[in-house]
């Protein structure tokens, strides 16, 4: 899917977006960001940030900012009133300095992208070092057969997903990136929470 194809699906899905994920990606939000420290301050990119569906369970005291491609995404996440600054950005291409994020969180992002191992590699640049990424996707596990996923890749991928990528194959690009965590989450496991951290 080309960047303009991402936009114009995500554009019609933005009005019923927060229907379709919200019931059971929420609780898996909130585990993930539950990561980031509630007493330090610390700079959080929400990578991705949709329609807003992470701001409720982030942190009083960080600084964050979240990104996205799609300007209907955005601003429906204007919509919350939250204060966090909003920027309409491509996650390939980010408009941010070497290592300046303490936290770099990917929900439902990785799977949607064109190209998933460079969006990671621009994630990792951001990445302050002994940072973190917090992501939640779904993702195929080396040598799983899961002849439907694959199958329904194409189709998906056109549409405004894919269902055939598997994490391992996107983070051996990052040496740099080390795997301290790794559950299966939603829908009997499609779904993962992984958390990668930056090596100094």
């Amino acid at each position: 899917m080309s960047r303009n194809s991402l936009q114009r699906a995500y554009g019609i899905w933005a009005p019923i977006y927060d229907q379709a994920v919200r019931g059971f990606s929420e609780p898996l939000r909130q585990r993930s960001l539950r990561q980031i420290p509630q007493n330090t301050s610390c700079q959080v990119l929400i990578d991705g940030i949709g329609t807003g569906l992470d701001i409720p369970f982030l942190p009083a005291h960080c600084s964050a900012v979240g990104i996205d491609l799609t300007h209907a995404m955005l601003r429906r996440a204007q919509d919350l009133q939250s204060g966090i600054p909003l920027v309409q950005a491509d996650a390939e291409a980010l408009p941010f300095a070497d290592a300046c994020f303490d936290f770099v969180v990917m929900h439902l992002i990785l799977a949607v992208v064109p190209h998933a191992e460079q969006a990671l590699a621009e994630a990792s640049r951001v990445l302050k070092p002994q940072g973190r990424i917090l992501l939640l996707d779904k993702f195929l596990r080396p040598g799983q057969k899961a002849w439907l996923r694959r199958g329904l890749g194409r189709l998906a991928g056109a549409i405004a997903t894919h269902t055939d990528i598997t994490f391992e194959d996107v983070l051996a690009g990052r040496p740099e990136l080390h795997c301290v965590h790794d559950e299966p989450a939603a829908i009997g496991g499609w779904f993962r929470l992984i958390t990668l951290e930056k090596q100094a």
